[in-house]
């Protein structure tokens, strides 16, 4: 398998803890999302990927997009440990908090967002940080309500066991730190992140540990 990645991407983060999770080798081909105008919009990239998004996976020959798609597919091509429950409810649950983070947080700060906000935009740095916080406050005020429910040992979103939506908290309580957002209002969260963030799956697929990091 190859990993076109970049270390800072939330998405592709996520697909590094699903890979170590499943104990998968992969090759880690570094998409530098900023040097020289964005390598992700270079030809040979957008040939892999039109969107000009990682992470993408290779594998098999053929070239898949989108994390929680990806993390999906390694779900069902590796079947342990399994990231989704058995159980129909607890699956929904589990994709549930998954896409409140991937599809509700996540993509109001994205790095293209942000981007756009600083040109043309032409805001400037506090108002931009300004604006990650406050959807940051908004998503987890909301996520926090639920893990309380979820929660059943403090240590996992659902449950007793690691699932997608563990995977995705992760990532998005890492770029809430970066960005000095106030995380004491959502106890839940922090310790169920702390605990995961001690795992060796999720502590391999850190940023700052990447070969790309810099």
């Amino acid at each position: 398998m190859k990993l076109y990645t970049y270390y800072r991407s939330s998405a592709a983060y996520r697909v590094r803890i699903a890979l170590n999770l499943k104990g998968l080798a992969y090759e880690s081909l570094p998409v530098h999302l900023l040097r020289d105008g964005g390598e992700q919009r270079r030809p040979e990239f957008l040939r892999l990927n039109p969107q000009g998004l990682v992470p993408v996976l290779a594998d098999n020959g053929s070239a898949l997009t989108q994390s929680l798609a990806i993390i999906e597919y390694l779900d069902e091509t590796h079947r342990e440990p399994p990231l989704l429950p058995h159980a129909p409810l607890q699956r929904a649950r589990v994709r549930a908090l998954a896409l409140a983070i991937a599809c509700d947080i996540h993509p109001l700060n994205n790095s293209r967002v942000l981007n756009y906000l600083r040109a043309p935009l032409g805001l400037d740095k506090a108002t931009v940080d300004k604006w990650y916080r406050h959807w940051i406050a908004c998503g987890f005020t909301a996520l926090e309500e639920e893990a309380v429910r979820t929660a059943s040992d403090r240590r996992h979103l659902v449950g007793s066991a690691v699932t997608l939506a563990d995977v995705c908290l992760v990532p998005q309580m890492y770029n809430a730190r970066r960005f000095g957002c106030e995380l004491r209002p959502y106890p839940t969260l922090c310790a169920i992140s702390a605990h995961l963030e001690s795992l060796p799956a999720f502590t391999r697929a850190a940023p700052e540990l990447q070969p790309d990091a810099v």
